[in-house]
């Protein structure tokens, strides 16, 4: 089953045993206060011993009573929320209640990327006497809840002599209304005694300094370094920054994606595939192009592990992407037994390449060779393997780095322009369109210093990566008619491949025309001195 899922927006206080619920239809955009209503709940928070979950703001619980009991997954909050700056919004799944030892499959294939192959246990358990007051607008809506919380919470893994703690918060939940609704209602609970909350849940409260909430320890699978400042673009704060900084930066926004991505890629959601392949070859282009700012070896298995991901993610990508351009090939021909016959065959052939891909790539998200290679990324990231003479500003070190990713491509070019038509050719551009997206990651990275200037190297490179590609892809899809149609026994059948065939050489054709229009605009931006 499913899970469902819902997008939390709160804010939490801190306030005393004694304070009063102040009557909240005084704010500015609230009508009336509902009656309150009382639940008595229990919940147990899972997490491995070494909290990983709760490092990365991450909660999954398993709640009886009230009108929502069942298993909870909150994922990381916003970066401003995270931060401080304001309400907590996080993605929220549900599942049914189940066993109460047995975290559901629909919650867990969430957190394989941040588990690494532990089992999460149980941690901590809170009580927690809710008292909640619905507030309404002008047109009875129900715009938000205040939960005056009540909270007892025992640790269960730490073998504490004292693990029960006590307090009181107060939780502004909204439900159909603005966040706009945030401010006067604030008001109205400060005056009352309320103040901002100083932990980011219950849990982390119970769990207690040290425990939570960016305490991850490197090498371990729980990377070092405050939740949600990893890669923060405050590295960057001046044109000063060292150019450790920029890579830290861009390489902390690929690892975020694959760690985001990978609940998605495991149930085949569309295009998961895609960004998290995307992620690795940004995260492989980079540390190519500022390899002498750090140790050799590191960097070196590091690329050759993201290598072996990269090339799983591939294959599924590029079965998924050539059965779709073939799909809409024959789409576009008029009905009869040959298309019949054709189609037949390619969906055999294409489903077949992609399930076998497919199940290797889910396999290998299940190794240890796979978690290992996130706690790497991780590692990397809170502790670069800087050279000790590799001190350089960020922005000399990227402009370099582009100017040298623009080198290559114009070398590569070149030789493209010199192959001989065929094979040759086909492989002399195939190396273009890789330079180009190697050029296209680099200014990326560059335009966290450079601003506009790298941008537009950026999305140069990018047109003519993409240009590239169609070209590639052609390629690809000839081949394979071709060897269908050598398989081939129906005679009908027999011409719709040909006529295949003949469009995928059209394509190449035109997808050649389109990367010389396209260096010819673009000439003078990737010439000598890009940035």
């Amino acid at each position: 089953m499913e899970a469902s899922r819902g997008l939390e927006i709160e804010k939490k206080y801190d306030v005393d045993t004694g304070a009063a619920v102040p009557a909240l239809e005084q704010a500015a955009g609230v009508a009336r206060m509902g009656k309150p209503h009382t639940d008595l709940l229990e919940a147990v928070y899972f997490d491995t011993p070494k909290h990983s979950l709760a490092a990365r703001r991450i909660t999954l619980r398993r709640r009886t009573g009230g009108k929502d009991a069942g298993w909870h997954l909150k994922l990381p909050p916003q970066a401003a929320a995270a931060a401080g700056e304001g309400p907590q919004q996080r993605t929220e799944l549900h599942a049914p209640l189940g066993r109460p030892d047995v975290v559901p499959d629909a919650l867990l294939t969430h957190l394989h990327a941040y588990l690494r192959g532990a089992v999460p246990v149980p941690v901590v358990r809170l009580h927690t006497r809710r008292t909640t007051y619905p507030l309404y607008g002008d047109d009875g809506v129900h715009l938000a809840d205040l939960a005056d919380d009540q909270v007892t919470a025992e640790r269960l893994q730490d073998g504490a002599a004292a693990t029960r703690q006590q307090w009181r918060e107060w939780e502004l939940e909204l439900v159909h209304g603005d966040p706009g609704l945030f401010g006067p209602v604030e008001e109205l609970l400060a005056a009352a005694g309320a103040r901002p909350a100083g932990h980011a849940s219950k849990l982390a409260r119970a769990l207690g300094p040290g425990k939570a909430a960016g305490t991850r320890t490197a090498g371990s699978g729980d990377a070092a370094g405050p939740a949600g400042d990893e890669g923060s673009p405050a590295l960057l704060a001046g044109k000063r920054a060292p150019a450790a900084a920029v890579v830290t930066v861009y390489v902390g926004a690929q690892i975020e994606q694959i760690l985001a991505t990978d609940a998605a890629v495991r149930d085949e959601e569309p295009e998961a595939v895609h960004a998290m392949r995307s992620a690795t070859r940004r995260i492989r282009s980079v540390l190519g192009a500022y390899g002498r700012l750090y140790r050799a070896s590191p960097v070196r298995k590091l690329r050759s592990e993201l290598k072996w991901l990269g090339q799983l993610l591939g294959r599924p990508r590029d079965a998924e992407v050539l059965r779709e351009q073939l799909r809409g090939e024959l789409a576009g021909l008029p009905p009869g037994d040959g298309v019949a016959g054709a189609t037949a065959g390619l969906e055999q052939r294409t489903a077949a390449d992609y399930d076998d891909a497919y199940r290797l790539l889910r396999e290998a998200l299940g190794t240890e060779r796979y978690f290992r290679l996130l706690d790497k990324l991780e590692d990397f990231r809170d502790n670069p393997p800087v050279r000790a003479e590799a001190v350089t500003p960020g922005r000399r070190a990227a402009a370099k780095a582009v100017d040298k990713a623009a080198k290559r491509l114009r070398r590569s070019r070149k030789a493209a322009k010199g192959a001989r038509r065929g094979r040759e050719q086909e492989l002399a551009l195939h190396r273009v369109r890789k330079d180009a997206k190697r050029l296209r990651h680099v200014a990326e990275s560059a335009a966290l210093v450079h601003g506009k200037r790298a941008g537009k190297v950026a999305k140069a490179a990018r047109r003519q990566q993409k240009i590239l590609g169609r070209f590639q892809d052609a390629a690809v899809a000839r081949d394979l008619l071709a060897g269908v149609a050598a398989d081939n026994t129906d005679a009908a059948a027999a011409g719709i491949y040909a006529h295949l065939l003949s469009r995928q050489e059209e394509r190449m054709l035109a997808a050649r025309a389109g990367f010389r229009k396209a260096w010819k605009k673009s000439r003078d931006l990737l010439g000598h001195g890009v940035i």
